[in-house]
């Protein structure tokens, strides 16, 4: 009799926590749609100032110069001014080994040849969960010599993206400050900013690792660094029009944290594999763009803002016509 009266109040307590569960999710989704409501103005569009990242094959030898003209044929009709190209990653300890990017020196000046006013920066980085110790010193200076190293083949930059960055990392801040006497331009990935309160504790406890970044970690990050590209892809919504609010609520909270001379990608998921089916169909370079316009809409015209391309190996022709009718 007491085994059966403390089962039903166990069934009574988890039908309870599934019930705010269900209420909170629901919650969410009509905030996300409610983001996704109105009409972007006519000039809420691309700058011209857009970025894309480019796969390894680019510095390692598999690309040649004819590929750099075929891809400028591409980009010129675009906005892209920066290329983030994969040239690493660092080994565990922080070394970077020049034969991962034998052929650098010659793709940027193709690129210097044949699509004069970009620039391209060294995208550089590991997990640093299981993997690389950022936490370490002599992990951090090997990086930095790396970094020393690479940008003698001509690069204009570095963009970082170790993942996953906790929150409130001061060793990350660190090697940001220090990164500055070795290029002018410096950039990063972030992870996404906290979309509402108490969401970031929920998906550590879920994740083991922060999956968002709060408010004023990402304004430490954003006064280190040039520029900032929100990885704002694998959200886990399941519609269109959610993900299209994801964007929009992102790309409205960094259009505040990050000042008019500092530049600001929102990433734009020009890939097909997030390993989760509804994500496929729920994200995409349109839903993307449509999320910004709302943004900056809202937020009001800025030149310093734009979609950065993940990723050119992946990106199909309907993400290029995507990002060409929706954005530019």
């Amino acid at each position: 009799m007491i085994a059966r009266t403390v089962i039903r109040r166990g069934l009574r307590l988890l039908a309870l926590a599934l019930a705010i569960v269900v209420a909170l999710c629901g919650l969410l989704a009509a905030a996300l749609r409610l983001q996704f409501t109105g009409a972007p103005a006519a000039w809420a569009k691309s700058t011209g100032n857009d970025a894309l990242w480019l796969g390894h094959a680019w510095v390692d030898g598999r690309r040649t110069e004819h590929d750099v003209e075929q891809l400028a044929v591409r980009l010129r009709a675009t906005g892209i001014k920066d290329l983030y190209v994969h040239s690493g990653p660092f080994e565990y300890d922080g070394r970077l080994d020049p034969a991962k990017y034998p052929n650098a020196r010659n793709f940027v000046q193709w690129v210097r040849k044949y699509l004069p006013g970009l620039r391209v920066s060294a995208w550089l980085g590991q997990t640093v969960k299981n993997g690389l110790d950022l936490d370490a010193p002599k992990s951090r200076e090997n990086v930095l010599a790396g970094v020393a190293a690479i940008m003698s083949q001509g690069y204009d930059g570095i963009h970082y993206n170790f993942e996953p960055i906790g929150d409130g990392d001061t060793e990350f801040l660190e090697l940001l400050n220090r990164t500055r006497q070795h290029t002018k331009l410096l950039s990063t990935s972030t992870p996404q900013i906290e979309p509402y309160p108490g969401m970031r504790l929920t998906a550590r406890t879920i994740l083991g690792h922060d999956k968002y970044w709060s408010e004023n970690y990402f304004r430490q990050v954003v006064d280190r660094v040039d520029q900032v590209a929100i990885m704002t892809y694998d959200s886990f919504t399941p519609l269109q029009s959610l993900y299209g609010g994801y964007v929009a609520r992102q790309a409205s909270l960094a259009l505040d944290l990050v000042p008019d001379g500092k530049a600001l990608y929102i990433g734009a998921p020009a890939y097909h594999d997030h390993g989760v089916a509804w994500s496929d169909a729920a994200e995409s370079v349109e839903m993307a763009a449509e999320g910004a316009k709302l943004a900056l809409t809202g937020h009001g015209r800025r030149e310093l803002f734009g979609l950065a391309l993940y990723v050119d190996f992946a990106a199909t022709e309907e993400d290029w016509r995507e990002y060409m009718t929706r954005w530019r």
